[in-house]
């Protein structure tokens, strides 16, 4: 089991536009890992770790950005729901890298690192 606390405290050292280079990042591994079915585990740890990311990170945010957080806290809230019974389906694995990807270049221009 993670410890959350120490997670966050970490991760609230950083700036604003740093944590959300690292939720970008955590997308970016997602979209790497979901290709293989055996790599289900990592894929809900860095699903359950970017929605820390982005509850810690979403309050600071502007109101646009904030907002495209949500919309992403949601999704992810739905692949995790999903996973269970999609996981096995290599075109399910597929969406879920292709949109990963997709969100990590939104984030990534939203927090200003490029």
């Amino acid at each position: 089991m993670k410890d959350w606390t120490a997670i966050k405290e970490r991760y609230m050292r950083d700036d604003l536009s740093v944590r959300l280079g690292g939720l970008a990042a955590n997308l970016s591994r997602i979209k790497s890992f979901a290709g293989n079915e055996s790599n289900r585990s990592v894929v809900e740890s860095l699903i359950e770790e970017s929605k820390y990311f982005i509850e810690w990170t979403a309050r600071e945010a502007e109101v646009e950005t904030a907002a495209q957080l949500v919309e992403l806290q949601l999704e992810l809230v739905c692949w995790q729901f999903k996973m269970p019974q999609s996981w096995p389906d290599a075109n399910h694995r597929k969406q879920i890298a292709d949109k990963s990807a997709l969100w990590s270049k939104q984030v990534l221009a939203s927090s200003g690192l490029i």
